[in-house]
């Protein structure tokens, strides 16, 4: 068992509200910088920048997960990560047809430029991305594993799109294999209120905007698979946070 380092929550210049520096070749290597093992791109229901950040991870040593952060149509986010780039774009083509489609003002909510692992721009998205969508937190989990995917509550400890600032507790349905905190401190706090959390998987995550706010090697987990081995430490993180 080896311990491989990770941030499991970072946002492109795909979303409106993340930095337009946060393409996918610096993310990579600002993990690079950070001396991450592991690095998951989560932009706001999409997942078209995960190619290019793919590629460049690959030039850095990183192993790549693609992922979203999912809004529900509770206004509630959702982290959903994939074992495998196909499977992400599959769900993130289900998602855009679940998309409420309001145009973007880019000058109040930021551009969502779509990149090349050369941070060549190839695109943007025309429509205003981290509105809910029509997909509800019960039927979130079972739609990420159509496409071999999870999803688990993102930044439970926050007010803003955190489930429990949204619905008032955490509640036991659907069942969530783990959850996402921001703030390490707070996990033993947030276990004591809600026992259900207390036999859960803690991630803890960045939520980076900015290129700063990309964790250091600071959080980690064992695995079995070798650190060379991508695809094999993707499939056993996915197993380790379903709690498979």
């Amino acid at each position: 068992m080896k311990k491989l380092y990770y941030d499991l929550h970072m946002h492109s210049c795909l979303s409106p509200c993340a930095d337009n520096d946060m393409t996918p070749a610096n993310i990579a290597g600002m993990g690079a910088v950070a001396k991450l093992d592991i690095m998951a791109l989560t932009d706001h229901n999409t997942c078209k920048n995960c190619p290019a950040f793919f590629k460049a991870a690959e030039k850095y040593n990183i192993v790549p997960v693609a992922g979203m952060e999912l809004t529900t149509a509770e206004d509630i986010h959702l982290i959903c990560l994939f074992p495998e780039l196909e499977n992400a774009l599959g769900f993130s083509e289900e998602i855009n047809s679940r998309r409420v489609l309001i145009k973007n003002n880019t000058g109040i909510f930021g551009d969502q430029l779509i990149m090349n692992e050369n941070d060549e721009v190839t695109g943007s998205d025309e429509y205003i991305l981290p509105n809910a969508t029509s997909v509800s937190v019960d039927e979130a989990p079972g739609l990420a594993g159509k496409y071999s995917g999870i999803c688990y509550p993102a930044h439970i400890d926050r007010q803003s799109n955190g489930i429990i600032a949204v619905l008032g507790v955490f509640p036991d349905e659907p069942e969530f294999p783990c959850f996402e905190i921001h703030d390490e401190e707070k996990t033993d706090e947030y276990k004591e209120r809600f026992p259900v959390l207390r036999s859960m998987p803690a991630v803890v995550s960045s939520d980076a905007h900015y290129l700063w706010d990309i964790n250091g090697r600071e959080h980690s987990f064992e695995f079995k698979a070798d650190r060379n081995d991508a695809p094999a430490v993707r499939r056993e993180l996915i197993e380790r946070l379903s709690g498979r």
